[in-house]
């Protein structure tokens, strides 16, 4: 929700025209023109990087004769990341600046709004004005005042101690990683890493998000807050993962190769962010959505929530209904992902 992140993507021609998606922030202004709430939000012409699928909804929606598209996004783009959504200077402003996102899809025929990845303090600022709630399951990695990685190891099991131990011998055996930071940060290193997210882009979803302007954008406004973990073999960089620094947590965003090389992605993807959350003294390691196999690298299972606002009635009461029944699933199955972690059993 930074503002060094969120022009980046406009500078850089990653959101605006031809994307898909347009921005279209709320605002409230006090008397005397002071910003006093804001909703960065985005009109999208598709459900493409959200990562809080709504595919069925727009197909069930067109099937009955409505246009699902444009809808309102409430989201930081591209980033399956929980924080705030509405930027409030007073509480009490949250269900007005609601309102006025509901005013906004009402009298622009937009079939609904879309609120994803918020953070659990402003859930109930979302029920309060009667939005429809959607909960889903991440795998985090938490700091328990850890000293080193070792500290971690010690407290798996003791099988599962031994095989991170053989991934991570494995995965670094002639290699050199390193992980750059600020002003480490070189031109060379940023095309290097281009070039694993467009092999990564391309393999997963078709068309990469981010242009490369981006990158250079990111790493000038906010280099400080970014870590890119490189892999080298020699001189030649063969993969790289992109994190990005918060205050309590670090968040893998992006990881990429050129070669294919057994737990290379475990190692730069989850085993080196442990390595610098403990480094750095943060709380939790948010490695991105979905990815069961992070349960087993001491990634444990998190609830995640999303908030939608359908404008027809029937509509909304059909999606309410299929809400309902995938909360008890989801439940169930944070349930039972939670009895199998790697942790010893005390």
């Amino acid at each position: 929700m930074r503002h060094a992140f969120l022009s980046a993507l406009e500078d850089s021609g990653s959101v605006g025209p031809g994307t898909g998606w347009s921005p279209a922030p709320i605002t409230i202004s006090s008397g005397d023109g002071t910003l006093i709430a804001a909703l960065p939000a985005y009109l999208k012409a598709h459900s493409q990087g959200e990562y809080v699928f709504d595919h069925a909804w727009s197909d069930a929606w067109e099937r009955a004769g409505g246009s699902y598209y444009p809808k309102l996004q409430i989201a930081a783009p591209f980033t399956p990341a929980s924080g705030p959504r509405l930027l409030l200077a007073d509480e009490a402003l949250g269900v007005p600046l609601l309102r006025a996102a509901e005013q906004l899809c009402e009298a622009n025929g937009l079939s609904s709004a879309h609120a994803t990845f918020i953070e659990a303090a402003q859930v109930p600022l979302f029920e309060a004005a009667g939005w429809l709630m959607r909960s889903d399951i991440q795998f985090h990695w938490e700091n328990r005042d850890y000293a080193c990685f070792e500290d971690f190891l010690s407290a798996l099991s003791s099988r599962k101690r031994k095989a991170i131990r053989k991934e991570r011998a494995a995965a670094q055996d002639g290699l050199t990683i390193k992980a750059l930071r600020g002003a480490e940060i070189l031109p060379d290193h940023w095309d290097a890493f281009w070039v694993f997210y467009q092999d990564t882009g391309a393999r997963k979803w078709g068309q990469p998000y981010l242009t490369r302007q981006a990158f250079d954008l990111l790493g000038e406004r906010m280099g400080e807050d970014i870590l890119l973990v490189l892999a080298f073999d020699g001189e030649a960089p063969i993969a790289g993962a992109l994190n990005f620094i918060g205050r309590d947590a670090l968040y893998g965003r992006y990881w990429g190769a050129t070669t294919d090389r057994p737990f290379l992605h475990f190692e730069l993807c989850y085993y080196q962010a442990i390595d610098a959350a403990i480094a750095l003294g943060l709380s939790r390691v948010e490695a991105g959505a979905q990815g069961g196999h992070k349960l087993a690298r001491g990634y444990e299972p998190v609830q995640t929530w999303s908030a939608h606002y359908i404008v027809h009635p029937g509509f909304r009461e059909a999606v309410s209904d299929f809400l309902e029944r995938e909360r008890a699933g989801v439940a169930s199955d944070q349930l039972y992902l939670g009895e199998r972690t790697p942790f010893k059993r005390i």
